[in-house]
């Protein structure tokens, strides 16, 4: 393994992994070192896994200056990051968007606003910093309408966002864990650009989304049936070609319909940001941030992959972790791949996808960066990310007029 991938695993750990940090902290504190804690710890990662959650604040806000349009927050290795971002707020503002950084030191960061702050705004200590920039499509000033995808657990909802000139060359955007179909807002003036209809979908359990019937995540082994019935509408629409772009755990989403859907005839390749592409590789990553015992790791991927473990974790079903493992399933891809991934991504570690990208280099294409921390690629460096996406699709034939 490369010197920026050990670098990686002794970063701080993402905001993400907070509660389940917290608890397996309590957990250990509280109980020992016994088989039973070790038991009990393990289910609460099993669990954490499968249970969707929602955004919690993550960053201290230190200072708001509405004079010089400046907002302080507390220094961690995303909010010290260049770039553009957002950040969730309670008070007189619930969003907004932020610029360079201004000023640093070891304890805060000091960033440019550029959501405009009136002198009397009041905002709460504490915010979730975030990747997203556009927290709407109306942002985008780019023409779109809503609709709504019949899957198996009912309508879901999506924004389509359709190409200035006649295509049937469509992307579909499949977001990650614990967020929603806005965190692939950012992607959608790229493809613009290209000629290409852009699909924002959501899925079973995202908050947009219906519920299943345990109202669990099953980190795509369930979730890719809605990506599927995503591809049909696409294709009632006009759709030949189609791509699929997911994030974080969108990815193995992504994925998952790569091997399995029975639309693959028009599936046209996949582009990967940040991807999961191995459950069991991220769960290890978790584990030794938080320093838990190999057996812990070890009950916690047999609770999630037994049905016994299912019935304490309430996801109705075992998680085939052997089938979400799309390094071993390499052979199985069709279609060119581009992947997408910061070696100090903080949350979803690179390993998987180089892994992915040296089992098969006759279609998997990897852009490595470095820094830009989990999803964020396109915050930390626009130009290059942009870049790599129009060449790849280039590449394809995809691209207006090719």
């Amino acid at each position: 393994m490369n010197a920026p991938r050990r670098a990686a695993r002794r970063r701080a750990p993402h905001p993400a992994a907070a509660p389940l940090r917290v608890a397996v902290t309590a957990l250990t504190a509280a109980l020992g070192l016994s088989a039973a804690a070790l038991g009990a710890v393990s289910l609460r990662m099993a669990r954490t896994v499968v249970t969707p959650a929602g955004r919690v604040p993550d960053v201290q806000l230190l200072a708001l200056d509405p004079a010089a349009q400046t907002i302080t927050l507390q220094r961690t290795d995303d909010t010290a990051l260049p770039g553009r971002y957002g950040l969730f707020a309670t008070g007189s503002l619930d969003y907004l968007r932020l610029g360079s950084v201004v000023k640093a030191d070891g304890a805060s960061v000091t960033r440019k606003l550029l959501t405009h702050v009136p002198v009397d705004a009041h905002l709460a200590p504490a915010a979730a910093f975030s990747g997203w920039y556009y927290d709407k499509p109306d942002d985008l000033q780019i023409p779109y309408r809503t609709a709504l995808i019949g899957t198996p657990v009912g309508p879901c909802a999506a924004w389509e966002f359709p190409a200035a000139v006649d295509t049937d060359v469509w992307v579909i955007q499949v977001h990650g864990r614990g967020t929603t179909r806005s965190e692939a807002l950012r992607a959608v003036p790229v493809f613009h650009d290209l000629g290409i209809t852009s699909l924002l979908v959501s899925y079973r359990n995202d908050g947009d989304a219906p519920h299943s019937r345990t109202g669990t995540y099953a980190l795509g082994a369930t979730e890719w049936r809605d990506v599927d019935a995503a591809i049909g509408y696409a294709r009632r629409q006009g759709a030949r070609r189609i791509l699929l772009m997911g994030w974080s755990m969108g990815g193995a989403i992504a994925l998952q319909t790569e091997f399995s859907s029975p639309h693959r005839d028009v599936i046209a390749g996949l582009i990967l940001e940040s991807p999961v592409a191995d459950w069991r590789t991220v769960l290890r990553y978790h584990s030794r941030l938080l320093r838990l015992p190999g057996v812990v790791l070890a009950f916690a991927q047999r609770i999630l992959g037994s049905d016994w473990g299912a019935v304490l974790t309430g996801s109705g079903s075992a998680i085939p972790l052997d089938s979400l493992d799309a390094v071993a399933r390499a052979g199985e891809l069709r279609h060119s791949v581009l992947l997408l991934h910061s070696d100090d991504d903080g949350f979803v570690p690179s390993d998987a996808s180089h892994a992915l990208a040296e089992a098969r280099p006759d279609l998997v294409t990897m852009e490595t960066f470095t820094v830009a921390r989990h999803t964020k690629l396109w915050n930390y460096d626009e130009a290059r990310w942009t870049r790599a996406i129009q060449d790849w699709v280039r590449a394809q034939g995809l691209a207006a007029g090719e």
